[in-house]
């Protein structure tokens, strides 16, 4: 996937330069070459390179070695903290999903690396019907459709079309220090239905599904080297607590997610949604049950829940063109509200991808100033939104449009609720404190170190100030590109053999077959180039930005632990007395009185007469602690508002004010202070109609 390439800041703090590395005695010397040579010529069935419990009692052979040695670490830091990298973003199970064809190759196989490792048959002779390689990588498609065992030309950092996630290559990436990996299981309907190639049918949910069983059955499949159920190092996990206590005893946690364009049949037909509340209900359940603690709601199309960030340039042009085959309609833009902007509209010509269209129907031109996607979080949307952190899920906000992606943090927000996550750039950088405050995590796209480097000093004082590590999400089999190699002669480059972060594994180059991989002249071309890249980007950016990965582990888990321990506050207002300066009457059937805003029921509503100076105020009974107070406006809102206090009801305080008021939910946070009365009072409206609110809030906390 693109991503904005933004310019670096300087650096907010000097790191001290490593030191240099000792030269090696002779007999130390020998002892690893010796190592090496051991794991060169790899352990046979039946055997174990030597007693260590991270090697396996019985490695499928041929396979690939992961030249790495040393023990993985095991444990906790002083404070308790686990220590490790966590890949916020991957696809380990994509060549299920798109019809089955787009994405040549599995990440583990029964019959053996040979049967993983092979490309698509219609790739075969020399690639020439390689159609979507033809569209995303350029030039004729033409290539070595080999992989096993010579892997002449993929995997490739700029092939997208071929499985860089065979298992073994995760298994170095492990052993090179990462401790958490989130596996997004994706699919999108639109691009299996139009590609030429596929062997099963297109439902998204369908995939998800087979790809979820697939994990399980890897980790089965890793469980059986190591001798049964439980011993291997790959191990889904379904609570930080059970993560925790992976990363403890070294392993590795994964995590489920979910990246699809229509989620529980969630699509939208000529602005028409194509589900309800009962289908997010059960499309839920049966994720959680399957495992899933994270997912998008939306990705590349705007479906019945929000509209999306655009892309760019001529992907954007053909996933426009997807966006009107799925929905009837195409992008519509407007110009943005605040600083936060979706990404530039694709505009370039993509003329394989136009084809697909009616006859007399075209791409519509976009005005440069309109950035913004009109489409936000829908109705149906905000439920399921709600419907996740009832479930303590973890909701991906990278692919929303802004407006989408704001009116999910004004939800979140009035409910303190910190299971937010942006995992590969695909956010506003605005939103990123937001994020923050309220305890989310995040990570940056595998970009080249350089980049990598500069997008994370961009943000590394607000991590300083909320105390926060980083991540990386490196979307592989994702079908976004990947560091390219810096060349043979960089001055800088990485060199090998180089040790892990933590100092305990040695690593060299990656071999498998008859190729052997180099950062420096091959990119970050599979997964087990990640402690590689890693390196790199100590040598490229510092390891000041190495430290703030490797704590990413743990600042990942505390999100993760917090949504899961998060306890909806207690409402202060709810069913207490109240009044208005005015309730809007229709007819004698319809009410809108001052006590349906704090029934608990978004089904009701108060409303006022269309008027500037309203206000709405609620008794609590007796003097209460207030911190915060949340409003839910429908679509008459108020564009000046404050939130004022009082001990008897006469004399009054405001706690809050704003002139900037957007609609959808606010929080007004202040600092605590003691009262029995609460009121809010408008003193200007955001539409022509009066003040309305579905539901106002009164906290404690």
């Amino acid at each position: 996937m693109t991503h904005e390439r933004r310019e670096p800041r300087a650096p907010r703090r000097q790191r001290p330069e490593p030191l240099p590395r000792p030269r090696r005695k002779p007999f130390a010397v020998l002892s690893l070459l010796l190592g090496l040579l051991a794991l060169t010529l790899g352990p046979v069935p039946g055997a174990a390179a030597d007693n260590g419990w991270w090697n396996p009692t019985a490695r499928p052979a041929p396979d690939s070695q992961i030249n790495v040695t040393g023990e993985p670490f095991k444990g906790t830091d002083a404070q308790g903290n686990v220590r490790g990298f966590v890949d916020a973003h991957d696809h380990i199970m994509s060549n299920e999903g798109f019809g089955g064809r787009l994405i040549c190759g599995k990440p583990f196989s029964d019959a053996g690396i040979a049967d993983a490792l092979k490309d698509c048959p219609e790739h075969y002779p020399d690639g020439s019907l390689a159609i979507f390689d033809f569209i995303t990588k350029g030039g004729d498609g033409k290539h070595d459709p080999d992989g096993w065992p010579t892997f002449k030309d993929w995997p490739a950092h700029d092939s997208l079309t071929h499985q860089q996630n065979y298992y073994a290559w995760i298994e170095r990436a492990w052993r090179g220090g990462q401790r958490v990996l989130v596996n997004d299981l994706v699919t999108n309907g639109v691009i299996c239905s139009v590609y030429f190639f596929k062997d099963r049918g297109c439902d998204e949910m369908t995939a998800i599904r087979l790809e979820a069983k697939k994990t399980y059955d890897m980790q089965a499949y890793v469980d059986k080297m190591y001798g049964g159920a439980g011993k291997g190092w790959f191990r889904i996990v379904t609570d930080s607590a059970q993560a925790r206590e992976v990363i403890k005893q070294g392993k590795l946690a994964v995590v489920l997610g979910v990246e699809t364009s229509e989620p529980f049949g969630c699509k939208q037909i000529l602005d028409i949604a194509q589900c309800g509340q009962a289908d997010i209900d059960k499309g839920l359940d049966e994720l959680y049950n399957l495992g899933v603690r994270s997912m998008f709601l939306c990705h590349k199309f705007d479906n019945a829940l929000c509209g999306v960030r655009f892309d760019e340039g001529a992907l954007g042009t053909a996933i426009n063109v997807g966006q009107f085959l799925s929905t009837g309609t195409f992008w519509k833009t407007e110009e943005c509200k605040g600083p936060q902007h979706d990404n530039p509209i694709g505009l370039a010509p993509a003329a394989s991808a136009e084809k697909q269209l009616p006859a007399g129907v075209s791409v519509p031109s976009y005005a440069s100033g309109a950035q913004c996607n009109t489409r936000g979080l829908t109705d149906l949307g905000d439920y399921a939104v709600r419907g996740m952190m009832k479930r303590k899920m973890m909701l991906e906000l990278d692919h929303m449009s802004v407006k989408a992606a704001g009116q999910a943090f004004d939800i979140m927000e009035s409910e303190n609720y910190p299971g937010v996550i942006s995992s590969h750039s695909w956010m506003d950088l605005g939103w990123m404190e937001r994020l923050y405050k309220l305890g989310g995590f995040a990570a940056a796209y595998m970009g080249g170190s350089e980049g990598f480097s500069a997008e994370a000093k961009r943000t590394d004082a607000l991590r300083e100030k909320y105390n926060v590590g980083y991540g990386y999400g490196t979307d592989m089999n994702g079908v976004g590109g990947w560091p390219g190699p810096r060349g043979a002669n960089t001055p800088n480059p990485v060199t090998y053999p180089f040790r892990s972060t933590d100092g305990g594994s040695v690593i060299d180059k990656v071999t498998t077959g008859q190729r052997t991989w180099d950062l420096n002249t091959d990119g970050a071309s599979h997964y087990g180039l990640v402690p590689d890249w890693i390196e790199d980007i100590r040598i490229v950016g510092g390891q000041g930005v190495v430290d703030d990965l490797f704590k990413g582990a743990e600042s990942y888990l505390r999100t993760w632990g917090a949504s899961e321990q998060h306890k909806a506050g207690v409402n202060l207002a709810a069913g207490r007395p109240s009044s208005a300066s005015t309730s809007e009457w229709w007819n004698p059937f319809v009410s809108f009185a001052p006590g349906l805003a704090f029934d608990g029921s978004r089904g009701s509503r108060w409303a006022s007469e269309w008027h500037d100076d309203e206000w709405l105020q609620v008794d609590l009974g007796s003097s209460q602690l207030v911190k915060r107070v949340t409003l839910d406006w429908e679509a008459a809102y108020g564009r000046s508002y404050r939130i004022e206090v009082s001990a008897n009801g006469t004399d009054w305080t405001t706690a809050w004010s704003t002139v900037e008021g957007d609609g959808g939910v606010d929080t007004a946070r202040f600092s605590g202070v003691p009262a029995r009365y609460v009121r809010v009072h408008g003193a200007g409206r955001g539409t022509k109609w009066g003040y309305s609110l579905y539901e106002v809030g009164v906290y404690s906390s």
